[in-house]
């Protein structure tokens, strides 16, 4: 029934072709002939014309007779099972597999499932050995199918195979009737003839390589009962009604090095006294670099046996190739071209999807959507495509928050296919719109957190858009991984990405300010002094040496915080000078130095742009605390009031509740004592909405002294407000904790409770000497003596 139709039917126009070419070249004969003929009758002009006419007539002839060929071959191609000698009906056509290692506990369940199941499913990504496993599974399982074992390749010449062609395939092997056409009625008919021809039969019908459920849809759920049917595919055929499906990874390590061991065994060994992949601990690492992807794993241990490999020169090879900063120059190395050549699985993709898919490889951290898109130069609805297509296949994995991340197992993989297959300034070039896209996006987000005002202990969130924290959370990894260029790397960073890679740093240290993360603030500032950028331009070092001093002063080390503020001071410049000028002041102002300190804030006011509210602001902060410290009340109220309302003005609470503070004691030292009781009542309310506890600590310290010192009478509140300040203090030996101290034992006296009042007293000297203050330890030992004293 389907032996010489086929034959027949590509033989027509094959015929057809060969009469037109020669029908067109005897028409051309003859006409020539006839001109020729003709020709002492008529005009040169009629000769000329019959001549052309001749040649047009061979032309036409020719160009029908290559059309003709044409659309043969091409329904040759459409359909490549039809040209082929057909198997003879009934013949066992299961292939015996070659060099099978491993996998002993996958097959062993997929013979289990085929003794109970009627379609049993083999599923995973590409390449990752689902055909081989169910292949061996079907061969150690003959004796349960003594009617047949019949197999047929779905990807047969690099073409899917689609319902009608793998229809017409099995009925070619079972000797039933091809399905007329591709409509559904046509496609059951044939299944109904395929099952009549099973049934009864102990038959075990294989299909390999199933792209998509389409393909075998018409078979599920198989109706001849004591058939089986094995499929080897994509894991959609696991939502298919009628399959049950075992799912397929990559093989563990003792696996992968067995199979490159085999490999390498079964190849022609140029030296045959080699050491044994199986004890070689640098073998373990090569397939890990290789992702344990079974048909690369086999065939690098093959070449290496074959060309007489060092395993350790291969891994240091493939290392290389994946631990090198994408923008510098690595040779490729055989080894390594050999890998990205036989990831069939990749090649697979689509021109797209395999350019996102190493590109983002450059990042060790997930990434979302927007930061996807801005990486690969995409349109977030092309990107959202793409990853649906990477994720099917097994290329990248979902993490918390609408991100995406390169599989760990595949990661190095793919990192080797980013150096194979993109030039360098193509690697630099995402890199470039990577670390752009981050440094803007983390900008606008630094800047909103004066304003929110979130607590830095927060729990973390995975809001974006209204939380400066929620989306600094969220990305903190991949901020970090950014900032922290690799050991040497920072040294050749690339120009095009030096100045984003720097603002990302800024913007990013503005946040571990605010979230209290000092250690890896000063990482970041020491990363930058790092840079080649950082000796070119001395404000650079000069931005990095004056985050240094902040943190270090932060840390209760004014000396060190001195030293690095003086470095950036010198460095900055004169315009730039004025950030660092500012707290190089309040350094001197803790230090004690008020002349110096007054000089150096003065200096900072003057060399600000006038459009810096902030600045400014915060330097009449500097400037009226100093003022206060050396007695100048008026000044202070001038500079104070002046900084507090801008802070106001601008929504910083932080900065409003700090002026507030300090205006207690100006107010309580003018004698006006409700000013001054408005003053630290409503720097509390700030407080209660800003997580800033040494600044609270410190406004509660000034409240307290000025309730001692205005209303005795308050003496209780004085303390619980004291006792407060000393319970938000980290324990520190610092001015502050002493003055919490020698004004806690004040309330203590206050309320009549000497012996309490001493132990604080003594403890405030103590700290006060060794903090350097001086005038606190005074005022300590002055109270001390005074309560020793008769009454």
């Amino acid at each position: 029934m389907t032996g010489p139709g086929p034959a027949r039917r590509s033989r027509r126009p094959r015929r057809l072709s060969l009469l037109l070419a020669i029908g067109g070249v005897v028409g051309g004969t003859v006409s020539a002939v006839l001109g020729n003929v003709t020709g002492n009758l008529l005009s040169e002009l009629s000769v000329a014309q019959l001549g052309s006419a001749s040649a047009g007539v061979i032309v036409l002839g020719l160009a029908a007779a290559m059309i003709v060929e044409w659309r043969r071959q091409r329904q040759q191609a459409a359909t490549p099972d039809d040209t082929e000698p057909p198997p003879v009906a009934g013949a066992p056509t299961l292939p015996w597999p070659a060099g099978f290692t491993g996998r002993a506990g996958h097959v062993d369940a997929i013979i289990d499932l085929l003794e109970k199941e009627h379609a049993v499913a083999v599923v995973g990504r590409r390449a990752v050995g689902t055909s081989a496993c169910a292949i061996q599974a079907a061969n150690l399982c003959r004796d349960d199918f003594p009617d047949g074992q019949y197999y047929l390749d779905l990807r047969r010449g690099g073409r899917r195979h689609d319902a009608r062609q793998v229809l017409t395939a099995l009925a070619r092997i079972l000797g039933t009737r091809p399905p007329a056409s591709g409509r559904a009625d046509d496609l059951a008919d044939a299944v109904d003839e395929l099952s009549g021809q099973l049934d009864g039969r102990a038959v075990l019908v294989v299909l390999d390589n199933v792209d998509d459920p389409a393909q075998v849809r018409p078979l599920l759920p198989p109706t001849a009962r004591t058939c089986r049917l094995l499929l080897a595919g994509t894991g959609a055929l696991a939502a298919v009604d009628g399959v049950v499906a075992h799912g397929l990874a990559e093989p563990d390590a003792a696996d992968a090095v067995e199979l490159f061991a085999a490999a390498g065994a079964a190849a022609p060994v140029a030296r045959p006294h080699r050491p044994d992949p199986r004890t070689d601990p640098a073998v373990r690492d090569l397939v890990e670099l290789c992702g344990r992807q079974p048909r690369t794993v086999a065939e690098l241990g093959r070449r290496t046996a074959q060309h007489g490999w060092r395993h350790t020169d291969v891994l240091d090879a493939l290392r290389r190739a994946v631990d090198t900063p994408p923008h510098q120059h690595v040779a490729a190395s055989p080894a390594t071209l050999l890998v990205t050549a036989r990831d069939t699985a990749y090649h697979a993709l689509g021109g797209e999807a395999g350019r996102l898919w190493r590109l983002m490889s450059l990042s060790p951290v997930p990434l979302d959507r927007p930061t996807i898109g801005a990486l690969a130069g995409r349109r977030p609805d092309r990107v959202a495509a793409l990853l649906h297509e990477l994720a099917a296949g097994g290329f990248v994995t979902g993490a918390p928050g609408d991100r995406y991340e390169v599989r760990p197992l595949l990661a190095p993989y793919a990192r080797m296919h980013l150096r194979d297959a993109e030039p360098a300034r193509r690697r630099v070039a995402a890199q470039a719109r990577l670390t752009r896209h981050l440094a803007r996006r983390a900008e606008r987000h630094a800047a909103s957190l004066a304003v929110v005002g979130s607590p830095p202990d927060r729990e973390p969130t995975l809001a974006l858009d209204d939380d400066p924290y929620g989306w600094f959370d969220l990305h903190q990894e991949l901020l970090l991984a950014v900032v922290r260029v690799p050991a040497g790397a920072a040294e050749t960073l690339p120009r095009r990405v030096r100045r984003w890679w720097f603002r990302l740093a800024v913007a990013l240290c503005g946040w571990l300010a605010h979230a209290e993360r000092l250690d890896e603030w000063a990482e970041v500032c020491r990363t930058v002094l790092a840079t080649p950028t950082a000796d070119d331009r001395p404000e650079i070092a000069g931005w990095a040496h004056n985050e240094l001093g902040v943190l270090r002063r932060r840390r209760g080390d004014p000396q060190a915080a001195a030293t690095a503020l003086s470095l950036a001071v010198a460095e900055r410049g004169r315009r730039g000078t004025a950030q660092a000028r500012m707290n190089l002041g309040l350094v001197l102002l803790d230090l004690g130095q008020f002349d110096d300190a007054v000089e150096h804030l003065e200096l900072s006011r003057r060399h600000r742009s006038a459009a810096d509210r902030a600045g400014h602001a915060l330097t009449d902060l500097g400037l009226g605390a100093a003022r206060l410290a050396r007695g100048e009340l008026e000044v202070a109220h001038r500079h104070l009031v002046r900084a507090a309302n801008a802070f106001r003005a601008l929504g910083d609470a932080r900065g409003y509740a700090a002026a507030l503070t300090n205006l207690v004691l100006v107010h309580a030292g003018l004698g006006e004592h409700l000013d001054a009781a408005q003053s630290w009542r409503a720097a509390l309310r700030e407080y209660d909405s800003v997580a800033d506890p040494t600044n609270r600590a410190a406004a509660l310290l000034n409240a307290g002294a000025a309730l001692l010192s205005t209303t005795p009478a308050q003496a209780r509140q004085a303390y619980e407000m004291l006792a407060e300040s000393l319970r938000l203090r980290d324990g520190r030996p610092t001015a502050g904790l002493g003055r919490t101290l020698l004004h806690l034992g004040d309330a203590a006296a206050a309320l009549d409770d000497a012996d309490e009042a001493r132990r604080h007293w003594a403890d405030a000297a103590g700290v006060c000497e060794e903090a350097g203050d001086v005038d606190g330890q005074a005022a300590a030992d002055a109270r001390l003596v005074g309560s020793d004293a008769p009454a």
